[in-house]
């Protein structure tokens, strides 16, 4: 019951900070076409990081050892606070297409399907779910598609990360490096139990 609550407030509080930065860039570029689009930059980027973190934490583990087990050990908070944290950015492409800002069909063709994986990875994160596919195929489902959610993060920031002004450069280099890394990371997370073993061993 205690994992659970605390579970909530992982994602209460990431919805609560993306609707916060959200609002601000709301307040400062205004309500209409260009500060709605900052404000999806932003949040799209907010939401990446915590999702870096649920996707990356198991690889920072096997190369920093201890010290990064709380992100090993709160992977599935970290997840399910970045599916809460996307809705406001969910939200923000509702409000553009609202105003008037439709973007291209190609888009939502590309991103609607990662973002329908977010939430299905959300739901499976329940017990009673997880329980129904089993151990190995929550974990084939959940790698999957973690790694899909990661194409389509790359496929934005990887595009044309050093094209433009300094402004867009720190918009998108640091966010296309951490996009790269991410996937090395994460198969490192799967590195074979010898090779654990002997990494222990060389320690010593």
């Amino acid at each position: 019951m205690q994992a659970r609550s605390t579970t909530w407030l992982w994602m209460v509080s990431a919805f609560a900070a993306a609707a916060v930065l959200a609002a601000i860039v709301l307040a400062v570029f205004g309500a209409g076409k260009l500060g709605t689009v900052v404000a999806l930059q932003i949040s799209a980027r907010f939401s990446f990081l915590i999702f870096w973190l649920a996707y990356a934490g198991g690889g920072l583990v096997e190369l920093l050892g201890p010290a990064a087990q709380p992100l090993q050990r709160h992977g599935r908070d970290f997840g399910l606070a970045f599916a809460a944290a996307h809705l406001v950015h969910v939200a923000l492409v509702v409000w553009l297409c609202w105003i008037g800002g439709t973007p291209a069909m190609e888009v939502f063709k590309f991103f609607l399907p990662p973002l329908a994986t977010v939430y299905i990875l959300a739901l499976f994160s329940i017990g009673s779910l997880q329980q129904m596919l089993g151990h190995t195929l929550w974990r084939v489902l959940r790698t999957v598609g973690m790694t899909y959610i990661a194409y389509a993060f790359a496929a934005d920031f990887v595009s044309a990360p050093l094209g433009g002004d300094t402004k867009h450069i720190i918009m998108y280099s640091s966010f296309a490096v951490l996009s790269v890394i991410g996937p090395v990371l994460h198969a490192i997370s799967f590195a074979p139990p010898l090779w654990r073993a002997r990494r222990a061993t060389d320690r010593v």
